[in-house]
């Protein structure tokens, strides 16, 4: 059986407290109102006698990201990119107006896309953070200084916070003991944006949303 430990949602949490009465171990009862994993022996008492359904059993070792087929992994990044387009879009319409109802409303479009992005990209394999997909990402901004913006202290924590939970899948090279062949990458020629593997004919740039024929592939010494 898959070893679970129970998390309080303290925005749910009413205040009944009868999870303190239902706790063998007193893991409840805390000054934080934080669940101390420690002591949890992941029984469920307190989720079962939750009368508000604030608290959840969540497992301690996740189980690997389900993957996706190549076809259903290029439309959800291509319409993730195209939220994320209307999502900047929105916020420059705000920024720019003084009508205080268009700035509603185009507040209300930003955050309703951004919300979608993040459903679509979750749904593109990034549901789990301590997935393998998750991690090679987060790895990924560190192999990449060029990106300004990124807060790499905040990535090297989150690294160490979330181990993969899965193991980086074994290739032809490996096993013969030679080292793995880097992946091709590839450059858009409007606004620089990096591709990594295979590029599709239907491969449209998440940032300019420009088509595949704008790449060009960077040469391995370059890459």
């Amino acid at each position: 059986m898959m070893k679970k430990f129970a998390m309080r949602n303290l925005r749910l949490c009413t205040k009944d407290c009868l999870c303190l009465y239902v706790c063998p171990t007193g893991a409840a009862d805390t000054e934080n109102s934080i669940i101390d994993r420690e002591k949890c022996i992941g029984c469920g008492a307190c989720a079962e006698s939750c009368p508000s359904k604030a608290i959840s059993m969540v497992p301690v070792d996740m189980p690997p990201q389900q993957p996706k087929e190549a076809a259903v992994l290029n439309k959800l990044n291509a319409l993730s990119g195209s939220k994320t387009a209307q999502e900047a879009v929105a916020r420059e319409l705000g920024q720019s107006t003084h009508n205080p109802a268009l700035d509603q409303l185009a507040r209300a479009l930003e955050k309703s896309n951004r919300l979608m992005a993040e459903d679509i990209l979750r749904e593109a394999g990034y549901m789990l953070p301590q997935s393998g997909n998750a991690n090679r990402f987060l790895r990924s901004l560190l192999d990449h200084p060029d990106y300004a913006d990124v807060p790499v202290e905040v990535v090297k924590r989150l690294l160490e916070l979330l181990p993969a939970n899965e193991e980086e899948p074994e290739t032809e090279s490996s096993r013969d003991g030679e080292p793995e062949a880097r992946p091709e990458r590839w450059r858009c020629t409007v606004c620089g944006y990096i591709h990594e593997g295979p590029l599709p004919e239907d491969f449209t740039c998440p940032r300019c949303k420009q088509p595949a024929s704008v790449f060009e592939r960077i040469p391995e010494d370059e890459a």
